[in-house]
């Protein structure tokens, strides 16, 4: 929410910028943000000096009251009264500022102690926010959650007020005795059994694999899902909704124990699983771009079915990349170093081929009890369906989006088209002898519920109703969807066949994540949004329709949503108890409440001792605001050093802080002290953030203009925030920078490249530098692929660095970054070779992956990128001479 008085300023257009047609045939874009030199007046002109701590100013004054700088006159009784009272109101505007302190009016005003923030305090912890997860117990009852108690897992009842131990830690042991190290567990619907995963391998960004062992709650034996490996290679298990069932990956093949014991063999559901091929679990990409998750199985609400995808990666090219070190020895030497090799198509290049298949458990089992000496592969092979369905895109075309369970025997798959402007929801029932063969109820993209030149997003917010809540027991499930003027909100589709949403929230706001929770017994939606402003988080309530009309009610806020605030829920199973985390702009806390008595109070963390310690600290102040740039109101957060003097006598360096990827949001109010906040207080930079075109949650209009061209709008805003800081008296606009990391490195190197003469220092950290080099999935949602859109490829991606010549450049990569890889950085480099690019800083973090924290990187990147400003810059402002 922008602070009083604070009104976006407005940006003349430039005409370099036009909307013709790109030619197909160009291959280095000019600079084209280049306007000729931009030298505005700076402090360095007029013979500025640093500040120095002991620098004083004598006032005296004269005989008429008036005040002589440098003079040598002596200071009248009549003065000391005047610096007494000055004493006075200095004193009282202190407590007033304490006060001002806990309030917030868009400008974070945050208690200012005595002691420096120093590089080790956030590295060490010394600001990091408690907080702790309550995992809901279904299976126990609604209001029922799981803690850890003295080698316990405790169950705490809310309801009742009331604790009792689920099983002790200790009692979980191997087949030769020994106790189990575990890292996940999950509960049978009966209670009866506990599924563990020990032996914790990670894989990639989500998915690891482990051992699983089944545990007996009331005989407290012990056995393993199959027989352990080391290492393991079973990725992801989980129960059936009902009854005992397992299902579960290993080796990239689809297993289900119908009931668990000790001498039980499980169904061999899949048998081509291999290198290339995996059955109910992801591929990389899939893992990374569409579920965030390695898991690609999904049971029906009854548990008779079994709905998974299949991947095959056989035409996927490889892409390897080297392990220098496998250790955490810094000084170990590897003669021969080791690699990784792996799946990783790229815009352009072949897609994994994704089929969706149904295993009809309850069929499976029909006929092994009925079928003597019966074939088991067979039969598994025979009750395993694929589905397929009118209009369905080509298989090297096709990015399945989303599955999902909407009834006992009804199933939603959404998919689109590899450049995300056109696909399809489609339905399919699967009640016994039905086809598998679906019925398209939705179109999606710019022909259908998008409806405009933008791109369809990926998300999985599709949340079935249950019978009780759906007329008749018709399947029927809630969906985030854009409405008309281009903003997410909820809509409800009843019938699940039903191809027109119902729109239960609507206005210039945005629902956010995904649907918190259903109340069966209240009909209430529970949901998070972007409102009143797009940088706040807050909880509301929404009715769900009864009948068959519905008029649109004013959602109910669960929060305080007339004070700016950030905040998420965590719903227990039947809506009756919500974890609330407030998440800033103060320090977090969190609280257990009871939907019915909002006075149920159960105080998980205050964080009374972070509280505590900011207040001996002193801080940066934080203003939000909005900024124009081309007709586009842009979010800002300004972090400040204290104290700082914006009277234009002193001139501060200012650092952007950017990633501006499309759907993102950097401008928000959560809590957070971390690097940026250190150099305002001990650098005394200033650090503003500026939320782009393409970013999120202010609806689609603001993220459209990205499509098929990252780099570019996105760039001009950052630009344009550039040049309205330089005008600002209070800033040294010699000393203008940017940084980002992932995208936000895209975008430092693309300010670089575009040469506005407004920065003059850039730092960016795994930058893509290429989209030709990144993933299809995420690219191509976005650019399309390279053969249709061949020229926006070249001038998305950096393809000019003559300007880099022109700025302090740093940049920095791991070299084991299975996301940005590394050739991101080398195809840069190169270039910078062959324009003789020189004055730059650059940095290979051995086997870091991309968040850079191999043996001690990521303080070691901090520091690395400190070094770099204070040598370029030098610490604290410069001052105007008198």
């Amino acid at each position: 929410m922008p602070p009083a008085g604070y009104s976006p300023v407005h940006v003349e257009q430039d005409d370099v910028f036009t909307d013709e047609p790109r030619d197909s045939s160009f291959v280095r874009p000019p600079t084209y943000y280049e306007e000729g030199p931009f030298d505005p007046p700076s402090s360095d002109d007029e013979e500025d000096a640093f500040l120095e701590k002991n620098t004083s100013v004598n006032t005296d004054m004269e005989g008429d009251g008036g005040l002589v700088v440098g003079g040598t006159k002596k200071r009248p009784s009549s003065l000391r009264c005047l610096v007494i009272s000055l004493g006075s109101l200095v004193a009282t505007a202190a407590i007033i500022g304490m006060f001002a302190a806990f309030s917030y009016t868009g400008t974070s005003y945050r208690v200012r102690g005595t002691k420096h923030i120093t590089m080790d305090h956030i590295f060490n912890g010394t600001f990091r926010a408690q907080s702790q997860t309550v995992r809901w117990v279904p299976e126990a009852g609604d209001g029922v959650f799981a803690t850890t108690i003295d080698g316990h897992i405790t169950l705490v009842d809310l309801k009742t007020n009331s604790t009792r131990n689920l099983v002790s830690m200790g009692d979980i042991k191997d087949e030769h005795g020994n106790i189990i190290g575990w890292g996940s567990w999950e509960l049978s619907s009966d209670m009866e059994l506990m599924l563990i995963k020990a032996d914790y391998v990670k894989q990639w960004r989500h998915s690891s694999f482990g051992n699983y062992y089944i545990h007996n709650l009331t005989s407290h034996q012990t056995y393993p899902l199959i027989t352990p490996s080391y290492p393991p290679t079973t990725v992801i298990a989980n129960w059936s909704p009902t009854g005992q069932s397992v299902a579960f990956v290993t080796s990239s093949d689809l297993y289900v124990l119908s009931s668990p014991s000790a001498s039980a063999t499980p169904i061999r559901v899949t048998s081509t699983g291999n290198s290339s091929l995996f059955n109910g679990i992801t591929d990389w990409v899939y893992e990374e771009e569409v579920f965030s998750s390695p898991t690609a199985l999904w049971w029906s609400p009854d548990s008779a079915k079994l709905a998974f995808l299949s991947f095959d990666e056989t035409t996927v090219d490889e892409f390897t990349f080297p392990v220098y070190n496998p250790s955490d020895d810094s000084y170990a030497v590897v003669p021969y170093p080791d690699h990784v090799t792996m799946k990783y198509p790229k815009p352009g290049y072949n897609n994994p081929l994704v089929s969706i298949h149904i295993f009809e458990m309850d069929r499976y089992l029909t006929s092994v009890n009925s079928t003597a000496n019966a074939n088991m592969t067979e039969i598994a092979e025979h009750a395993t369906l694929e589905l397929d369905w009118n209009g369905r895109q080509p298989a090297n075309n096709s990015v399945i989006a989303e599955v999902a369970w909407v009834g006992d025997a009804a199933l939603l798959v959404k998919e689109v088209n590899r450049a995300a402007d056109n696909g399809s929801v489609i339905l399919f029932d699967l009640h016994q002898g039905a086809s598998n063969h679906g019925e398209v109820i939705r179109i999606l993209g710019k022909n259908g519920e998008q409806g405009d030149e933008g791109w369809i997003d990926s998300a999985q917010n599709i949340l079935p109703l249950t019978s009780d809540l759906s007329s008749d027991g018709i399947p029927a499930y809630l969906d985030i969807v854009p409405t008309k003027e281009g903003y997410n909100h909820i809509a409800l589709f009843r019938p699940a066949s039903n191809h027109t949403p119902q729109f239960l929230t609507e206005g210039k706001w945005e629902v956010t994540d995904t649907i918190l929770a259903v109340d069966p017994r209240r009909n209430l939606i529970y949901f998070r949004a972007a409102n009143p402003s797009s940088t706040e988080r807050h909880i509301y309530s929404v009715p769900l329709p009864t009948g068959n009309s519905y008029e649109s009610a004013k959602p109910s806020a669960l929060t305080d949503n007339a004070s700016p605030g950030y905040y998420d829920a965590n719903f227990s199973p039947k809506a009756g108890f919500y974890l609330l985390n407030y998440q800033g702009p103060s320090v977090p806390w969190q609280k257990v409440i009871q939907t019915e008595k909002p006075d149920f109070n159960y105080v998980l963390t205050d964080n009374t001792n972070l509280n505590n310690t900011i207040a001996e600290f002193e801080t940066p102040i934080i203003t939000y605001s909005t900024i124009d740039s081309d007709g586009y109101e842009l979010n800002v957060r300004e972090i400040r050093p204290p104290r700082m003097d914006d009277s234009g006598k002193t001139k501060y360096p200012v650092l952007f802080q950017v990633y501006g990827g499309p759907f993102s949001q950097q401008v928000d109010l959560k809590f957070n002290l971390d690097w940026h906040h250190y150099i305002a207080c001990s650098l005394k930079y200033i650090v503003v953030t500026v939320d782009g075109r393409g970013t999120g949650f202010k609806g689609r209009k603001l993220r459209n203009p990205v499509k098929d061209n990252l780099g570019h709008w996105e760039t001009r805003d950052q630009i344009n925030a550039a040049k309205i800081w330089a005008a600002k008296e209070y800033v040294d606009p010699k000393r203008i920078g940017i940084w980002g990391w992932s995208y936000g490195g895209f975008m430092s190197s693309k300010v670089v490249e575009a040469d506005a003469g407004v920065h003059s220092l850039a730092m960016a950290v795994a930058p893509v530098t290429s989209w030709r080099l990144y993933d299809s999935i995420y690219t191509e949602r976005y650019m399309n692929l390279p053969q249709v859109n061949p020229s926006g490829y070249v001038t998305a991606s950096i393809s000019n660095v003559t300007a880099f010549n022109k700025v302090d450049f740093l940049l920095a990569h791991g070299s084991g970054d299975d996301n940005v890889h590394y050739a991101n950085s080398a195809h840069m480099l190169d270039m910078f070779t062959a324009q003789k690019i020189r004055n730059f800083r650059f940095r290979m973090f051995t086997d870091s992956d991309h968040s850079i924290g191999r043996r001690g990187a990521y303080r070691e990147l901090y520091e690395f990128l400190t070094q770099f400003l204070i040598e370029k810059w030098g610490k604290g402002a410069r001052q105007r001479g008198w």
